[in-house]
């Protein structure tokens, strides 16, 4: 069968399930997706509040990912770059550590900071270097181990590994603990090393909307929610049922174990975040860099200011504030325990905030613990029907493109 005879039903509109469609479309196949929700997206979703953008959880998009730069209309994205670095805040106050190969008017600040030894910083910039020549196939050939060890067996002190690393890698991994596999935390260093940490002038849910775009109109069937899945046919919950020559399960894993038989696929474990948006008359950071906890205690692990990295993200005259909590915490009384707790960072100016909404998500980032992730074809196929996912290959936008991509190639083969 040739492809444009092809006829393939995909189970999710994130971005997965999108990047799979465009590859199918373009190889001449007929696709359509069936979306849950009333957007395409999955977990990278922006909400408009107020004139305020609102991402679903605080999110960056990684300006060096190879597959999402060749999928990605970057320009047309209009990314804006956070600065390289980041402002620790520590018993002593706010300190800097910046990458000064790129921010060298810096580097006494950095060097001076009291954040790990400067010892540290030399360690970084080494690690930095080894990882700019290593491939991602290398990578994945890497003894994997948990990223606490892989720091420790890298000789960094504790100091620089819980002052620095657990707030940074906390927002990235979702978890302070530095359980996640160090397959994982070389891939992302290095991608932080080549690029920028950016975001779309219009919200990350710019991405997936652009992905949309490339598709034909009727394509895309939102508000339809798939109930069981078998080889060629999906039934959706009004108990009509659509056939294909190909079925995609391109949920995240929780919802395709529930879809799927029990030998199909485990449920990942998943990594929780509240965050929470504040409208603010001024910026209390008034540069595009994020602010990280280095003090080992509270809730706040990092704040950042959306708004000075895309004027967009906030109507003329104020900016929006992102603070991120691990974990999905007692909300009772949340909003005010963070910003008493953020007073100490950033002053009183935190007093004229204004709350806009609180995002609790428990299905965040599934857990990508060490021997898992960069390895293996990037999707399974489990009695004629196809997965994929970030959960298949890495915890990531550019993990979960790769697997959509790799699931459509896998389906174009000749029959």
């Amino acid at each position: 069968m040739s492809a444009s005879d092809k006829n393939v039903l995909i189970v999710g509109g994130g971005l997965a399930g999108l990047a799979c469609a465009i590859r199918l479309h373009e190889a001449g196949a007929r696709t359509t997706i069936f979306e849950q929700s009333d957007d395409v997206g999955g977990r990278v979703r922006t909400d408009l509040m107020d004139g305020f953008l609102l991402d679903r959880g605080f999110q960056v998009f990684l300006d060096a990912y190879p597959e999402a730069g060749h999928l990605l209309n970057r320009q047309g994205l209009d990314l804006r770059a956070f600065k390289p670095g980041a402002l620790i805040y520590t018993p002593s106050g706010m300190r800097r550590v910046m990458d000064v190969t790129r921010e060298p008017r810096h580097f006494m600040a950095s060097v001076l900071a009291p954040v790990g030894s400067l010892a540290d910083k030399l360690r970084v910039a080494a690690l930095k270097m080894r990882l700019m020549r290593v491939s991602r196939e290398d990578t994945a050939a890497h003894e994997d181990m948990t990223t606490e060890r892989y720091l420790e067996r890298a000789g960094f002190t504790p100091s620089m590994i819980d002052g620095f690393f657990r707030s940074f890698y906390g927002g990235i991994f979702l978890e302070r603990d530095l359980h996640t596999s160090s397959r994982m935390f070389e891939f992302t260093f290095k991608m932080f090393s080549q690029g920028s940490a950016t975001l779309p002038s219009a919200g990350m849910g710019a991405i997936p909307r652009q992905l949309a775009s490339r598709l034909p109109a009727d394509t895309i069937r939102l508000g339809a929610t798939v109930t069981a899945i078998q080889s060629g046919r999906v039934t959706l919950d009004s108990g009509e049922q659509c056939h294909g020559d190909a079925v995609v399960v391109a949920t995240d894993g929780s919802t395709a174990a529930g879809l799927l038989p029990a030998s199909a696929v485990d449920a990942p474990f998943w990594r929780s975040v509240t965050c929470l948006y504040f409208a603010a008359p001024r910026s209390p950071l008034r540069e595009p860099i994020i602010a990280l906890n280095g003090t080992g205690s509270g809730l706040v692990n990092n704040v950042c200011v959306p708004s000075d990295v895309a004027p967009d993200y906030a109507p003329p005259g104020q900016a929006l504030v992102s603070v991120s909590v691990l974990g999905t915490v007692n909300p009772e009384g949340l909003e005010s325990r963070v910003l008493s707790e953020l007073e100490a960072w950033l002053g009183s100016t935190v007093r004229a905030w204004r709350h806009l909404r609180t995002y609790r998500i428990e299905r965040a980032l599934p857990k990508q613990a060490p021997g898992t992730g960069l390895t293996g074809p990037g999707f399974r196929k489990e009695g004629g029907v196809y997965l994929c996912g970030d959960h298949l290959w890495s915890a990531s936008i550019e993990g979960a493109l790769i697997s959509g991509l790799r699931t459509a190639d896998a389906i174009l083969q000749p029959s």
